[in-house]
């Protein structure tokens, strides 16, 4: 019991549980990659815990699926057969018994530490959020795939964008909350605060993430597979700017592709610049923030020249995640209490 007072132990399942968040976007991006995304159509929260079965409830799954617009337009033409449906049910399936895990992970030690009154004060609030947003990621990925049941053979790259910005924040989220727990069981009531310059770094990871989840949702990652220039050009070709500028910006997957891999470099700046600044504080976390935009860029440009090779594809989201992770760590350091 006096363990569980200490909030060392609540910071410790906070990074267990970011952990388990860290493993969903894996898993997410595996099931996009995959197309996997439409092959449940029903979202059933506890029924939906088991895949079926056996053969009968597999034939009635894949009749459900034959009802949507991917596949009477894509994967009935391509011939698919029930095994071929077996594979991607498979992906969705994972990333929705991951997403019931995550819940029980959080949502049973927070029962039995507010039980055991071993929050500390100030902190129920904080967590009861997180939770909640937990819960909406859930109703929002529902939303996400109702966007691909009915008129069109995929999902809405808006709805995917808010579903994958939601999980980074999240996992950022537990990761700051951990940190403040940290620093609680030290000795330092004071919680770290964004500072500036953070909201600002905050900014642009932010714009660097959202047009990484467009490119996804838009497989604009195929448009090219030259590095560093765009098929032979600095600026790609064929962008029509007549058209309006803001439908242009957020749909047109060349321009958005062009975005993602050019602002990359004024998030590299933001990175250096924080890692620089807290270097002082503690050389590791320095370290770890220029390792791991490093290893993204190689693996964007990978995932580029492969045309989107699956491995290189989902390491890259995998490590996207972990340079929210290292970024939020950096800037708490940076809005530690003098």
């Amino acid at each position: 019991m006096s363990q569980l007072k200490q909030p060392i132990a609540i910071a410790n399942w906070l990074f267990f549980v970011a952990f388990t968040v860290f493993i969903m976007i894996v898993i997410g991006g595996i099931t996009r990659l995959t197309e996997s995304g439409l092959s449940i159509t029903e979202w059933n929260l506890f029924a939906g815990a088991l895949p079926p079965l056996n053969e009968a409830k597999w034939l009635s799954e894949f009749e459900k699926y034959k009802l949507i617009p991917e596949y009477i337009e894509i994967n009935g033409p391509a011939g698919m057969t029930l095994a071929d449906f077996k594979s991607i049910y498979f992906w969705e399936w994972i990333h929705r018994f991951w997403g019931r895990l995550i819940g029980l992970v959080f949502a049973v030690p927070f029962a039995w530490f507010a039980i055991k009154r071993a929050i500390p004060k100030g902190y129920g609030f904080r967590l009861t959020v997180l939770l909640v947003l937990g819960g909406m990621q859930g109703v929002i990925g529902w939303w996400m795939v109702t966007s691909g049941l009915s008129e069109r053979t995929d999902v809405s790259h808006y709805r995917l964008a808010v579903h994958l910005l939601m999980a980074l924040f999240i996992i950022g989220a537990l990761v700051w909350t951990a940190l403040d727990l940290r620093q609680h069981a030290n000795g330092e009531t004071k919680k770290s605060k964004l500072t500036l310059f953070g909201i600002v770094v905050i900014l642009v990871l932010f714009l660097q993430l959202l047009f990484g989840a467009y490119t996804a949702g838009l497989n604009a990652g195929y448009v090219s597979k030259t590095w560093p220039l765009m098929n032979g050009s600095v600026i790609p070709n064929g962008i029509d700017w007549t058209t309006n500028l803001w439908k242009t910006l957020n749909n047109d997957p060349v321009v958005i592709h062009f975005i993602h891999r050019t602002w990359a470099w004024i998030t590299v700046i933001f990175l250096i610049i924080l890692a620089r600044r807290i270097r002082k504080q503690s050389r590791k976390v320095s370290i770890a923030i220029h390792s791991v935009f490093g290893l993204q860029i190689l693996l964007g440009i990978a995932t580029i020249m492969t045309s989107v090779n699956i491995v290189f594809a989902v390491s890259h989201q995998a490590v996207g995640a972990l340079v929210v992770v290292t970024t939020a760590w950096g800037l708490h350091l940076l809005g530690k209490p003098k």
